[in-house]
């Protein structure tokens, strides 16, 4: 039972003598300043395809907005179209009505003996 719990211990020792060294050396101002070189430029390529995204999508909604004005548009002459078709459609009816009636007040009943 001593030598696990020796070895145990020694493991712990260990352990926290290797957490004490420097995981990587800090990098040259060389490599760091291309990196923010290269990081700039991402993020400016970055910023350049929203901006294309953003004016796709403007002008799809644009198009859709315009397709459904002209989709009003079209109903509201197909309204108009309706009313007028019905309002000729009364005016020749009342006026087939009136010839009607007046051709049967014109003509005489017959006269039976």
């Amino acid at each position: 039972m001593k030598k696990v719990i020796a070895t145990v211990i020694a493991g712990l020792f260990a352990t926290a003598a290797f957490a004490q060294t420097p995981a990587t050396a800090p990098a040259t101002p060389a490599a760091a300043k291309a990196e923010a070189k290269e990081a700039k430029t991402d993020s400016k390529a970055d910023a350049k395809e929203a901006k294309v995204a953003a004016k796709a999508e403007a002008k799809t909604a644009k198009a859709e907005a315009e397709a459904k004005k002209d989709v009003a548009v079209a109903k509201a002459d197909e309204k108009a179209d309706k009313a007028d078709a019905h309002a000729k459609a009364t005016h020749t009816k009342a006026k087939a009505h009136a010839k009607t009636e007046k051709a049967e007040a014109t003509t005489p009943a017959p006269v039976t003996k």
